[in-house]
């Protein structure tokens, strides 16, 4: 089977990574796997792991350049001759629309986001079979577009379990980090994600002003990037950090590397997002670690949590539910690797990925 994955870069995120590891796993089962996107830091990566990358701008969105966006694309797929094209997003969706209008290739889309309603994004409907990451995906594009329920298939993405494996982390890279940031018995607990708005780390912070008040050892990690534009509101989160006297209570980490190993070293982890995700990948990884989670009442992570067994969940910007789940949750005990590796593993993404591909064909 030839298969053609069509995304717009391939830089980070969670999609990106999707693609890299279905990739990297199709050319382990003998499958021809090609890639197509404007490029990134993990085009190498697939020619690594056995596919073969094809650099061709399916991210803008000029419309002055779609014509000739689309020819080159009918070119490179009638030398490919797929067996699958599998879209990713809105403008690839378009170009494939438009290049195999006379090709006619089955396409597969998947949806991964809660995308504005409207015409622009009505294109990921239009293939022969849906891939939702979640089933609240599947509900958001069956409310809006009331797409046939015979055409979807909710396939949760897949957590890497060699990477997110209890028995396989760094510890000394644990013990270094520990003792670099004077962790040693302290009750962590961590928020994972770059600094933006949606995050909402104002509430993440408050919760931690309130444990501190029963637990003077609280530490909040906040583990993420922080880009140029979001300066002013980084700036904002200190200053809060300050006003609330938790300086020595609040840790910005800035990016790291080594998420599992932060996730292990965690007492719990903490999903405040404004947002719903669309699935919570990082939620499911840390579960895989076999550390609790609590996480805002919406989006994919209700597929993910089990109340009062891996973790809770609290309402938008309730900083007192919050605080109150996380000394809740400190007590939690469960089989965390267990229940991803049977619910939310990578081979189970792999297997239903193929299941829909063999049933469209």
């Amino acid at each position: 089977m030839t298969v053609v994955q069509l995304l717009p870069e391939l830089n980070e995120g969670g999609v990106e990574r999707g693609v890299v590891e279905l990739s990297r796993e199709f050319t382990k089962k003998g499958l021809n796997s090609f890639v197509i996107s404007a490029g990134g830091k993990f085009e190498n990566t697939i020619e690594k792991d056995g596919g073969k990358h094809i650099k061709l701008d399916v991210c803008s969105k000029n419309i002055l350049t779609v014509f000739s966006r689309v020819n080159k694309l009918k070119k490179i797929l009638k030398d490919i001759n797929p067996d699958i094209i599998h879209v990713r997003s809105r403008v690839p969706a378009w170009l494939v629309y438009l290049a195999n209008k006379s090709l006619g290739f089955k396409v597969v889309s998947t949806v991964h986001g809660f995308n504005s309603v409207g015409f622009y994004s009505s294109i990921m409907q239009k293939s022969d079979s849906v891939i939702c990451v979640s089933n609240s995906i599947k509900e958001y594009i069956q409310k809006n577009y009331h797409t046939n329920e015979s055409k979807i298939t909710v396939i949760t993405r897949g957590i890497d379990l060699d990477v997110f494996n209890p028995q396989y982390v760094d510890n000394k890279f644990i013990d270094d980090f520990v003792l670099e940031n004077k962790l040693r018995n302290k009750f962590i607990v961590t928020s994972v994600g770059r600094v933006t708005q949606l995050k909402d780390y104002e509430t993440f912070i408050k919760s931690i002003s309130l444990i501190k008040k029963q637990k003077e050892n609280v530490i909040g990690l906040i583990v993420g990037g922080v880009r140029e534009d979001k300066q002013d509101y980084f700036n904002s989160l200190k200053s809060l950090v300050k006003e609330l006297n938790l300086n020595d209570n609040i840790i910005f980490t800035g990016s790291q590397s080594k998420i599992a190993e932060i996730y292990a070293l965690s007492n719990v982890i903490v999903s405040s997002s404004k947002k719903p995700e669309s699935f919570g990948r990082s939620v499911a990884e840390a579960i895989a670690l076999n550390t609790p989670v609590i996480a805002t009442n919406h989006g994919g992570v209700k597929d993910i949590i089990k109340e009062n067994i891996n973790g809770f969940f609290f309402e938008i910007g309730d900083e007192k539910e919050l605080s109150e789940n996380i000394l809740e949750a400190e007590d939690l005990k469960f089989d965390g690797y267990k229940y991803i590796s049977e619910n939310f593993s990578l081979d189970n993404m792999l297997n239903k990925t193929l299941e829909v591909y063999r049933k469209v064909i």
